[in-house]
């Protein structure tokens, strides 16, 4: 029996264009919790993984849904730049 993975990449929605964000994508974690709105952007230094964020009261974003850690933070990039790159391809 496969075993699932523990975070999956749900869906990805590639932009046409030539904005920064190229893609959406949701996150389904342990097949019970859905994470919508993550963004894969173009910076500077190549495409990273932006968190789901909303504007408060005082006018700054925050992110609504992040890692806690630098490592996991990492994995999350990695596995949603691997699945950007294989739609893409």
């Amino acid at each position: 029996m496969e075993k699932k993975p523990v975070i999956a990449v749900e869906k990805m929605h590639q932009l046409n264009g030539d904005g920064p964000t190229k893609a959406f994508c949701d996150l389904l974690i342990l097949d019970t919790f859905m994470v919508k709105g993550l963004r894969v952007v173009q910076g500077k230094n190549g495409l990273f993984v932006s968190m789901p964020r909303e504007q408060a009261k005082d006018g700054k974003w925050y992110e609504t849904f992040y890692p806690v850690s630098k490592d996991m933070r990492k994995g999350l990039q990695e596995l949603v730049l691997e699945s950007y790159s294989e739609k893409k391809a």
